[in-house]
């Protein structure tokens, strides 16, 4: 058998070389499109802005007090005869003229106060997971159960919806509060060991490949055990007026929790041990 020359040689080296080159490539394209989307994502975040227009508001009447506080030094020099009269006559109209814009810039400000209030009241979002990650889909599931899920509670919880108890519906929201933080977990996990999996050598990665089809598999069941708990307040809240409407959502919401205490555990059983 003949033996390959060396351009033929030369030639396939080359041609994996480009091969794992744009590999390499795609993958760090695909990181760092995720970060610019982070970047942007919190730079467009309604509690961002708010932020910045109040540090800007905050300068702004920085520097009108500093205005006023120089011209009221002005008009005291003039009352006692150090300047001219026309100097104080110029800082008492800079001073009322200073002083309207003060007001108006103190009045914006407590705007975006009363606006950062009202967000920080809101829930917070955290940023999805990467589209290309296993954990995108059910957080995306999650998400939408919790808005759905929030809503029910907040009619339930209505004066006019007097059959269900007012305990029964705080239980639900505990519960449901501690079920998403633990859902959540899993997935944060889901996604360490993807992108564990994504740097580990190619024979190294079928554990890491295991162990992301299993976080998934949990993931999705903590998600419709909280899809169930929503189902449940949604039919207690079509028959509000039912015998024992709590019954309903306390062995949903205790369903949950042992849920989500069996994810907790998973959680940290499947954690590597410190050093």
């Amino acid at each position: 058998m003949d033996r390959p020359s060396m351009d033929d040689a030369r030639r396939m080296a080359g041609e994996v070389g480009r091969t794992v080159r744009g590999a390499v490539e795609a993958h760090l394209q695909g990181q760092l499109a995720d970060q610019v989307k982070r970047r942007l994502a919190a730079w467009n975040d309604p509690r961002a802005k708010l932020d910045r227009q109040h540090r800007r508001s905050s300068r702004v009447l920085t520097f009108w007090l500093i205005v006023l506080a120089i011209l009221a030094v002005v008009g005291t020099l003039t009352l006692v005869g150090a300047l001219p009269t026309a100097a104080g006559v110029a800082a008492a109209v800079g001073m009322a003229g200073t002083g309207v814009l003060a007001l108006r810039t103190n009045a914006h400000l407590r705007r975006i106060d009363a606006a950062r209030g009202e967000l920080a009241a809101a829930p917070v979002r955290t940023p999805l997971p990467a589209r290309r990650s296993a954990a995108r889909q059910p957080v995306e599931r999650l998400e939408d159960a919790e808005d759905t899920l929030r809503e029910l509670l907040r009619q339930l919880d209505s004066a006019a919806l007097t059959s269900v108890p007012a305990a029964s519906v705080a239980q639900v929201r505990a519960t449901g509060d501690e079920a998403s933080a633990a859902i959540r977990a899993v997935a944060y996990q889901l996604q360490a060991v993807e992108r564990a999996r994504d740097t580990a050598p190619p024979l190294e990665r079928g554990p890491l490949v295991e162990g992301v089809q299993r976080l998934r598999t949990q993931l999705e069941e903590g998600v419709d055990g909280y899809c169930g708990l929503v189902a449940a307040a949604g039919r207690v809240l079509a028959e509000s007026t039912a015998a024992h409407p709590g019954q309903v959502l306390g062995e949903a919401a205790d369903h949950l929790a042992g849920l989500a205490s069996a994810l907790r555990e998973l959680s940290r059983w499947s954690r590597p041990e410190p050093a």
